[in-house]
Order: structure tokens, then sequence, then C-alpha cells
């Protein structure tokens, strides 16, 4: 089995995100960069990389091999997935966290709260968005160690705003069986909504944990993963 880890938004690195996880598996994984979050050498913002071509990098990873795969996706992720994923033979599961599992048509911006979360910036004029980094920890990783919270800010990026209103044009979970991890201590995407998002995938677990799972609990999420 392969593993296939897509990060979610405002963030780089992928693999340092899901070192904790990746490290725990003997399975091969692979975490491809998105260009949307300046991952292709090419810098996010207006008229710079969107959604088509953070699924056209992840959809190229997924091509590479023949070998059955599981796609595991956070946040943002899920958007990029449901596309990426979608007539991909290999694929045999998806594994959704604190995630969207978007319908076609359906763009970022249909999920949420319907206002600007307070955890963002968002520039207009440079077309990017990105976390505050003052709000990073307690938003999003406060049940990590220290050693995690005091890394993630150097592996934060500005991302293309444009991704936000860009309409996904397939829904691989209708294909595709979907595992949907709620995280019942996000404080980012509440536990709420998450479990209104899960609604459409064909089994849902709950972990105590917060936005990062696979941060905080990396054995949970290693375990989930292997049991699909």
């Amino acid at each position: 089995m392969r593993v296939v880890f897509v990060h979610g938004a405002c963030v780089r690195d992928g693999a340092w995100w899901w070192h904790r996880v990746a490290g725990l598996l003997q399975e091969e994984s692979v975490t491809p960069g998105l260009p949307s979050c300046g991952e292709a050498g090419v810098p996010g913002g207006a008229g710079g990389p969107g959604l088509a071509e953070d699924v056209a990098a992840v959809r190229q990873v997924l091509a590479d091999s023949d070998e059955p795969t599981v796609v595991v996706a956070h946040s943002y992720g899920g958007i990029v997935t449901a596309a990426a994923a979608s007539g991909v033979p290999s694929v045999r599961h998806l594994l959704l966290i604190s995630s969207y599992l978007p319908e076609v048509g359906q763009s970022l911006s249909d999920f949420g709260d319907g206002g600007p979360a307070p955890f963002l910036d968002v520039d207009p004029v440079a077309g990017t968005f990105g976390v505050r980094p003052e709000l990073l920890v307690d938003t999003f990783l406060q049940d990590c160690d220290t050693n995690v919270q005091s890394q993630a800010a150097d592996h934060l990026a500005r991302q293309s705003v444009q991704v936000t209103g860009q309409p996904v044009g397939a829904a691989a979970w209708h294909d595709i069986p979907t595992t949907y991890l709620v995280c019942a201590q996000d404080l980012g995407t509440p536990a709420r909504l998450q479990r209104e998002f899960a609604q459409r995938a064909g089994r849902v677990v709950e972990l105590d944990a917060g936005h990062h799972p696979f941060l905080s609990q990396p054995a949970a999420v290693r375990d989930l993963v292997l049991s699909l």
C-alpha cells in the first residue's frame, strides 16, 4: 500500500506536517507540494497558481504508481483530493481529516460559518491569505507538544486567495470509499461543522484532538490509516 498525504491551506513543506505519521508507517508515503502555496517555485497570489494547479500536482503523484493507494487529506486538502483522486484506479480509499467533501461545482467558500475566519489574514492587493502567526498555536496546535508548536510557524505559507472560490470539477468521494476523521477539539474548524461535512462520507470516526491530530496523536492516525 502507498499513502499520499495532502496538506491543508496556508502551509508548505507537507513532509514536515505529516512526518510523525509517516515515520510510524512501513508503507511508502509521498507528500506532493501545492503550487497555490508557493511550492512550485512560483509565488502564490493574484494570477498565480490556483486550485487547478494543486489538483494537477496531486493527480500527477497519484498517477505515478499503480500500487494500491490511500489518500490522506487535511482541511483544504479535501477540496484538492475531490478532483485529483477522481478516476484514478489505484486509489482505494480516502481519509479526510477535519476536511471537506465538496460536491461538483462547490468551492472552499461554500463551507464554514459565512464570515471571514478571525485567525486568517487576507491581503486583497497581493491576492493572498495566511494564518495569523500569533493565533497559530492557540487555534490549531493547542494539543501539540512544545517542539511542534515552536517549529510550525516556519512552515506557514501565504496562499493564493483565488482557491477559496474556485469550484471542483469532480467529487471522488462518490466513487471511492471514504472515511472522515472528526477532530472533536478542533478550534479552527469546529467539530459541529465537521460532523455536517462528514455526512457525505461512508464512515465517520471521532478523535479527541485538535486540528492537527497527525502531529498531536500520530499513532492514532497511523492506526486509522492501517485499518482502511
